[in-house]
């Protein structure tokens, strides 16, 4: 079954939606979620680029991940609202900022990436996989569900 999930930016100059039931919903601690979210982790919602549409002016920050794949982050050229990003190594998802969306009760956490990186003081839901560093097998398999998607 297919979900709609809407989101943008603070000041409302993005907006995006999405016509799809998220690939995977998950909690990251890498040092560059945690410093472009400004608090102790991203939380990601993957979906395909193909359901994604989005409306307004994005700007884009790359950067290589660990990895070395890069890394390209959308956010909002006014208000500088993170909103969603891109993994060179995952041709056709998307990564939406589950911050940016209008209802977060849309989604839950399936997982958490990069928990070795957590501050002491962060609550990790461990009812959920938990992979201290980076869960490369459950993110091909998400990549792999998203290109069939498309």
């Amino acid at each position: 079954m297919s979900m709609t999930i809407e989101g943008g930016c603070l000041c409302g100059a993005v907006r995006y939606r999405v016509q799809e039931t998220p690939a995977v919903v998950g909690d990251c601690y890498c040092v560059d979620c945690r410093r472009s979210s400004g608090t102790s982790h991203c939380t990601h919602v993957m979906v395909s680029d193909a359901a994604f549409s989005s409306t307004g002016e994005v700007s884009f920050y790359e950067r290589p991940a660990d990895s070395g794949n890069v890394v390209r982050r959308g956010f909002c050229p006014t208000c500088g609202s993170a909103l969603y990003s891109t993994n060179g190594a995952m041709p056709g998802a998307v990564f939406l900022r589950a911050s940016s969306m209008d209802d977060l009760d849309l989604v839950t956490p399936m997982m958490t990436v990069y928990a070795a990186r957590a501050p002491k003081w962060a609550h990790i839901d461990r009812s959920n996989p938990v992979f201290e560093g980076m869960a490369s097998e459950v993110a091909a398999e998400a990549a792999d569900r998203i290109q069939k998607q498309a």
